[in-house]
């Protein structure tokens, strides 16, 4: 069943104390879930006993040298013989899941399992892969794997729904001083991050090493140590990651709190995944959402912040920091997701928008298979906003709206697109995933105002049909009190169910193009950005830089003006000629060193003092460019931004923001912005800034 361990546990209650488990084909200590006994067990357990028995003690063990993993809490174990029906042989590996409860009884009270001083390393793939329930990781120590830990729940929904999986108290190492021998047939050999050594790499000399990756949650990971992860250019090492090539939901619950990074550059914190090796396109639903909660800042230095994928937009607000080292942004608001179950058919591709950045849409493919009846999408949303949602095909018959990690009276609103002619039948139920069993809660009425959304009762609510833009309209708002961990309230999961009647004539129900402009939405910041750590608050010597550089123009009814700065970690310095200014940054310290202005005069008469000005600027020196009024956007003093970083051939417009860089290396954060109307580029830069080895 191609999962050969050293230690193969069947009833998660027995001891392993002191042990060790090296060198296996697949896996050093293997938790596998037989649903009932077999052997010399048969007939003794209920069904389900193994899967909700509480783990025995697992202390002092170790794992080094396996192939797969040196820890797995996951699967089960086909206990019946083959048949014409299900022709897998008995003891074949199959899905199961692990949900530890007292007397081995789900309705009880949850019985976490401890995992206590486990160590593992040198494991070609995963130090440990642990999907719970209630599993938690204590003083635990993980070097020179692939992975070190991946925490899992249960995939579209937690198997155990109110459980968390943690780790506190624990060390990982990406690449410690235990080198290994190189030798003639050992391919997985190469540098270092560090500092460049050759050594032996667990899987392949650009693998991207991590040390916990983040899948499904909610997950905890508090004062846990991370050393020695370092990228290279061309290997993404980084101490916290997503799961490659996520099709699953990922929590905005994710929390990280008391990190601390030795030997770790700040650049190699996080990442969040970019098209090429291992990352594939990175266009699975789940890697679109990636998102952790960084609660006191020891990762991003901003308290209570969320660190998101930097394209996401249904999270994005004006306020976000991009972090383009760690492919993410830094973040504030207040998070859900929504599950949508779409049914009739069961293959769209659905498109959703959030109405104030209406531009940029998010594609959800579905997690699941293509062969089951229905398809279900799991977007992180903010709360308290509007947002569309469309298919690339005719809209399904039936959708099924669940509202997951929604706090009670947490709402948002949606428009989702019908053809004209559709008729609707809309309920509110709750459905205890548990118990099995769902109970209507309320009926939808049709209304001809769109404001009556909000007489929103827990049996009764409306729906809006805006029939001529195609957008059928509802407010979808919590009516129960939900526990810290869970997905669902305390009753069960609230859902929102829509069946549609639709004309057999209807083509593609994309309604993008009637949406908007009509139901655009102003950005706005609901939940203003936490203030950044000061220097003496910080752990480490190296540090993020935070860079503001806007333009725009501003109108006072009839008065128009233009408004330009630069602000360098709360310092705003202000242009009030029409034409650019420069502020210069020493790369090794982040401090400002110089700050000029050229006026539209210089720029087109005397073009050679920008050029002779730039050419001083001491190399690795970070340099600000922003623009004001209608300055001089072409000429040969232009060239200059083509020193600093700037891709040859780009046209300025009439506004310009620059983040760009003198030295002899071009830091992936270089940005050049140039609109008509306006230009921002808000930025965490690292300092200090330092060239990544080659792999």
């Amino acid at each position: 069943c191609s999962a050969v361990s050293t230690f193969w546990i069947a009833n998660p209650h027995n001891n392993l104390i002191n042990c060790a488990a090296a060198g296996s084909e697949e896996t050093g200590f293997w938790f596998v879930l037989h649903h009932v006994p077999t052997g010399p067990s048969a007939g003794m357990y209920s069904p389900g006993y193994s899967e909700h028995m509480p783990m025995g003690k697992f202390s002092n063990n170790r794992a080094h040298s396996n192939y797969r993993a040196g820890m797995i809490i996951d699967n089960g174990v086909k206990t019946t013989p083959a048949s014409a029906k299900d022709k897998r042989p008995i003891l074949t590996l199959i899905s199961g899941r692990y949900s530890p409860h007292k007397d081995a009884d789900p309705l009880k009270p949850r019985e976490p399992a401890i995992i206590e001083r486990f160590i593992a390393y040198k494991n070609q793939d995963h130090g440990a892969w642990l999907r719970g329930g209630d599993v938690w990781l204590d003083n635990c120590q993980f070097a020179d794997n692939g992975i070190g830990l991946t925490l899992a729940s249960g995939g579209t929904f937690p198997h155990d729904d109110g459980s968390k999986q943690e780790i506190k108290n624990s060390l990982f190492v990406g690449e410690s001083g235990n080198l290994g021998t190189e030798t003639m047939d050992n391919e997985i050999w190469g540098p270092g991050g560090l500092d460049h050594r050759g050594r032996t790499l667990p899987i392949g000399p650009d693998f991207p090493i991590r040390g916990i990756q983040f899948y499904d949650g909610p997950i905890n990971v508090q004062n846990c140590t991370f050393r020695k992860f370092a990228a290279l250019d061309g290997r993404h090492t980084s101490a916290l990651a997503f799961r490659l090539n996520n099709a699953w939901q990922s929590c905005p619950n994710n929390n990280v709190t008391d990190i601390h990074f030795e030997d770790v550059p700040i650049t190699s914190r996080v990442f969040f995944g970019e098209p090429g090796p291992w990352f594939n396109d990175l266009d699975m639903d789940g890697d679109k959402t990636s998102v952790f909660h960084d609660v006191d800042g020891s990762v991003s230095e901003y308290p209570g912040s969320y660190l998101i994928k930097e394209d996401n937009w249904l999270i994005k607000h004006p306020d976000c920091i991009d972090v383009p080292d760690w492919r993410g942004s830094i973040c504030s608001g207040h998070f859900a997701q929504i599950y949508i179950q779409a049914y009739k058919p069961a293959n769209l591709k659905m498109k959703i928008i959030k109405n104030d950045y209406h531009n940029h849409p998010l594609y959800l493919e579905g997690a699941l298979s293509k062969s089951t009846h229905y398809q279900q999408y799991q977007p992180v949303i903010t709360l308290r906003k509007g947002y569309t949602i469309h298919w690339d095909k005719t809209a399904p018959e039936e959708l099924a709206i669940w509202l997951i990690n929604f706090n009670k009276n947490d709402w948002i609103q949606v428009g989702f697109c019908y053809p004209k002619g559709t008729t609707f039948s809309i309920l509110s139920d709750i459905h205890n995933r548990l118990l099995k069993k769902t109970y209507k809660t309320g009926t939808f009425y049709r209304t001809s105002q769109m404001e009556k959304l909000e007489h929103r009762y827990p049996s009764k609510g409306y729906y809006y049909w805006d029939e001529h833009t195609g957008l059928l309209f509802l407010k979808l708002k919590a009516q129960n009190e939900k526990e810290k961990f869970a997905f669902c309230s305390v009753k069960g999961c609230e859902r929102i169910r829509i069946k549609a009647v639709i004309p057999k004539t209807a083509g593609v129900s994309d309604c993008e193009a009637m949406a908007y402009p009509k139901y655009i939405e102003t950005p706005i910041v609901e939940v203003p950005m936490p203030k950044k750590l000061s220097s003496a608050q910080l752990k480490t010597k190296d540090h993020l830089l935070e860079v503001k550089i806007e333009t725009y123009k501003k109108q006072y009814f009839h008065l128009k003006d233009d408004f330009a700065y630069i602000e360098v970690d709360g310092v705003r310095f202000f242009l009030t000629d029409e034409g650019i200014q420069l502020v210069v940054i020493d790369g090794h310290h982040g401090k400002v060193v110089d700050r000029v202005t050229f006026k539209n005069s210089i720029l087109q008469g005397i073009p050679a003092q920008i050029e002779n000005y730039v050419n001083n600027i001491k190399d690795h020196s970070i340099v600000l460019v922003t623009s004001k009024g209608r300055f001089i956007s072409r000429g040969p003093w232009t060239k200059v931004l083509e020193k600093l970083g700037a891709e040859e051939g780009f046209r300025l417009k009439e506004k310009m923001a620059f983040v760009g860089f003198k030295g002899s290396f071009h830091p992936v954060w270089v940005k050049l912005i140039t609109n008509e109307d306006s230009a921002k580029i808000y930025q965490a830069l690292p300092i200090p800034v330092v060239k990544k080895m080659k792999l």
